[in-house]
């Protein structure tokens, strides 16, 4: 079960599924991760803004309809262990919103970690029972037990007195001992119209393409068809920077509810079953004299012997290879590939389409690439057409509807078909399992931007796209 849909299932005692709204980039919203948005109402972000803008996109959605919702916001990557205990929290966090408050949860750290933001409370100012009694049956299934979780005697609301950025390991340790300091778990709960007006007080730029949004979703068009006209005028600022660190109506829930942001390999090792001696293996593996490591393969046979206190990462695109409490770091090897004008930060082997996927097996520049390309049952490509390379389907498993040029086919398992430069053709597939083809483009050039598309299933543009494969 991906981690999108575990937070949603966590949510299932107290908030209805259509009442699920999913904020992502388009870009992120693409083959599996398409057919799992299909049941929840969505909205695209054309380009990455941070989270004060998403926040302000799905205040404004909400409120579409004269409603002034209570809004529990949540990343979908986190790990939430004690789901009974977090219900509990959120019950306390809806009723504080309910008087205008904006409410962060608080997690107890437990290490200094570098890795997250903190917070620092500044006193208690109210403190509730959680209110067992109103979980019920559904809350007690969603945490995998019968018997309610012990809980805090009480549960406390403390004013926040700063936010403080990632820390060095130093300042961490500082915060640890001091004892007031929390991590930001980023889950935030507060009425849709309070986080609005405060994004208007101080974020008055994002406010103002939340207005252009709404202005032209009533006058002409639909509210995503305003947000892709409109949403890339937005400034780039997190909802923690631009507002909560600057606001007078934030309060924070301290939670022990065994939580986790999976936003490090880390991360991944501290939550993952381990061996007798302490490593997290995934994959062909083999690892001789290993001692509290995550090593992690997934298309090559990775061999470690000795080692202690590292993070092997194998993947198609690149190998990571780093100290247990240093792969946070990663970001700064985004950012030499960025200043050194590489792509393997950009672009991937395995790329996901509303469709499907394909994977990149072998690409020479002697005018060849080979693809394995994958179909979700009930799904197809656009028609389209390209002026530089042919390709040569061949179907591997299930069964592919094709056209090409004026003919329609059916191609099963084990045979294959041509499609020649400059015929308009399109993939399909009508089953209900997975279609799986080889492709060979050959060609003077074949690159993804040579692609003239006539007809679309998922919105794309019709004409000649660049950048965007099928």
């Amino acid at each position: 079960m991906s981690l999108l849909q575990t937070t949603i299932n966590r949510l299932a005692p107290v908030i209805d599924a259509k009442n699920i709204l999913i904020v992502t980039q388009e870009a992120l919203a693409k083959g599996e991760a398409y057919h799992a948005l299909l049941p929840y109402q969505s909205l695209f972000e054309p380009v990455g803004r941070n989270t004060a803008p998403a926040i302000a996109l799905a205040a404004a959605y909400l409120m579409l309809d004269g409603a002034d919702p209570i809004m529990v916001v949540l990343p979908a990557d986190h790990i939430i262990k004690d789901e009974v205990r977090f219900l509990a929290h959120l019950n306390i966090a809806i009723e504080a919103a309910e008087s205008g408050k904006l409410i962060t949860f608080g997690i107890q750290p437990t290490r200094p970690d570098t890795g997250f933001g903190y917070i620092k409370a500044k006193k208690r100012t109210e403190c509730q029972e959680p209110r067992t009694e109103e979980r019920g049956p559904s809350a007690k299934a969603a945490s995998g037990s019968t018997q309610p979780a012990a809980l805090e005697p009480h549960s406390c609301i403390y004013e926040v007195e700063r936010f403080i950025e990632k820390p060095d390991h130093a300042t961490a340790e500082h915060f640890l001992k001091e004892g007031d300091f929390y991590w930001n778990s980023g889950m935030f709960v507060w009425r849709a119209s309070v986080i609005l007006a405060e994004i208007e007080q101080h974020l008055p730029a994002v406010y103002q393409v939340i207005q252009n949004i709404i202005a032209e979703s009533y006058s002409a068009g639909t509210f995503q068809q305003a947000v892709e006209n409109h949403f890339a005028a937005m400034p780039s600022v997190s909802i923690d920077y631009g507002v909560l660190e600057k606001s007078s109506r934030v309060s924070l829930i301290r939670c022990d509810i065994g939580w986790n942001d999976v936003g490090s390999w880390q991360a991944v090792h501290e939550i993952s079953a381990k061996d007798e001696n302490g490593n997290v293996l995934q994959g062909n593996v083999i690892a001789l004299d290993c001692k509290n490591s995550l090593i992690r393969a997934e298309k090559r046979l990775v061999a470690a012997i000795g080692v202690e206190d590292i993070c092997v990462i194998e993947t198609a695109d690149a190998v990571l290879i780093s100290k247990n409490d240093q792969t946070q770091r990663v970001r700064e090897v985004v950012d030499v590939l960025h200043h050194c004008g590489a792509t393997e930060h950009v672009y991937h082997a395995k790329v996901n389409r509303p469709w499907g996927s394909y994977t990149i097996l072998e690409e020479d520049q002697e005018g060849f690439k080979i693809k394995r390309i994958e179909v979700a049952p009930g799904a197809r490509l656009s028609l389209q057409s390209h002026n530089q390379r042919s390709e040569h389907w061949v179907v591997v498993a299930g069964t592919a509807t094709i056209t090409n040029g004026d003919e329609v086919i059916t191609v099963q398992k084990n045979q294959s078909t041509y499609i020649p430069i400059g015929a308009k053709h399109r993939l399909e597939n009508r089953a209900s399992e997975p279609l799986h083809i080889v492709e060979v483009q050959v060609g003077n050039y074949l690159d993804e931007d040579d692609i003239q598309r006539y007809e679309d299933n998922y919105g794309r543009q019709p004409a000649i796209t660049k950048g965007i494969e099928k």
